[in-house]
């Protein structure tokens, strides 16, 4: 007996295949509703992006991260709406994450929760990462994309941010509120959707997307886990990780994409993350044809081009974000990469879209 295909079967194998990151359409599941309630017509919308409108009928199915990101940029230029990603990721939470969402729901506190959201979260998504931290009275949960020449990385980032906010709201309840809410871009021209949404203070132009919030909400007990359930979504979760097949390059471009920016990408730190030697890590990486430098080079690329792109910070910021003795040296390495220097790169990306707004005197928490 033939078996059964899975959901969209020709979908998935263009997203398997393509050279980059997929996400699932459970993250995205409201874009179709959206772009009808806006006046658009979302049959001709997904097709002018190449994707098949059947791919929505199942959450599980894939997309190619590239082609996601693509979608949300041409839906926010049609129906004229530049918070289009804020409002699909309004209507995500937990509950669009799948067995990795179960698995949080039963852990027995917030901490736990978020720490198996980023362990497992790639079992979903590839090119993008939730990202977690807590120092001080403070803790993070915030979002990276390291999906390479991503497109529509601004309404990509508010899609997981707004996400995440739900998924916080779930954990730690209706009293929960961050301390602040940090975007990897520029400030829109109309804020009011994203302080309807958020209700906190918002800080763009930022060097990462992520909530801040106080750290004691880490201890929060989650009311309605359940012990048992918790162990039985962990062993399908470890079934899974076992047969996913990730191999070294990939797992250390994904951790560059938060370790650059925290200053951590140092050959030292990326082989201690992996309990490897720095010599094993490097033999391992020339196997696959590459090096930890090309790497660093390539996740520094990507770093450097969504800021200058989504945001309006200068040169010299980004090069303080990614660890350069000053913007002198920046300048030199983007020339290396796009052969042009940065300030020439990034007017003729805005050149093709719309400019952010200049807010040279104006980075607020508003």
């Amino acid at each position: 007996m033939r078996a059964a295909s899975p959901p969209f079967a020709r979908n998935r194998t263009r997203a398997a295949t393509h050279s980059g990151g997929v996400v699932r359409v459970a993250s995205l599941a409201s874009v179709p509703a959206l772009l009808h309630d806006l006046g658009a017509d979302p049959v001709r919308l997904l097709k002018s992006v190449g994707l098949d409108p059947r791919v929505f009928k199942h959450p599980e199915n894939p997309i190619a991260l590239v082609d996601a990101g693509r979608l949300l940029e041409v839906c926010a230029q049609s129906t004229g709406c530049p918070h289009f990603g804020l409002l699909v990721g309004q209507r995500g939470g937990v509950a669009s994450l799948g067995l990795v969402g179960a698995l949080m729901q039963h852990s027995p506190a917030v901490d736990a929760a978020l720490r198996s959201l980023t362990l497992h979260m790639h079992l979903r998504t590839r090119g993008g990462i939730p990202t977690r931290s807590a120092e001080g009275k403070w803790a993070t949960l915030g979002y990276a994309i390291y999906q390479r020449g991503m497109a529509g990385s601004a309404y990509a980032y508010d899609v997981a941010i707004a996400t995440a906010f739900n998924v916080m709201r779930t954990l730690c309840g209706v009293d929960w509120l961050p301390s602040e809410v940090q975007f990897s871009r520029a400030k829109p021209r109309d804020t009011g959707p994203y302080r309807r949404f958020f209700r906190s203070p918002l800080r763009f132009d930022a060097e990462r997307t992520a909530i801040v919030f106080a750290r004691r909400w880490l201890d929060q007990p989650l009311p309605g886990s359940d012990a048992a359930l918790h162990r039985f979504f962990e062993k399908q979760i470890a079934e899974r990780e076992a047969l996913d097949v990730e191999d070294l390059t990939e797992k250390v471009r994904r951790a560059l994409r938060t370790m650059l920016v925290t200053g951590r990408g140092a050959e030292q730190h990326v082989a201690e993350l992996f309990s490897i030697h720095p010599r094993t890590l490097h033999r391992r990486l020339r196997a696959q044809g590459t090096t930890l430098r090309a790497l660093v080079e390539e996740g520094r690329r990507e770093i450097a081009c969504q800021l200058l792109r989504d945001t309006n910070m200068n040169v010299s910021e980004i090069a303080n974000v990614l660890d350069y003795a000053d913007a002198t040296a920046l300048t030199r390495a983007f020339g290396r990469w796009m052969n042009c220097p940065p300030a020439a790169w990034r007017a003729k990306v805005w050149s093709g879209q719309a400019k952010p707004v200049n807010l040279a005197a104006e980075r607020s928490y508003r």
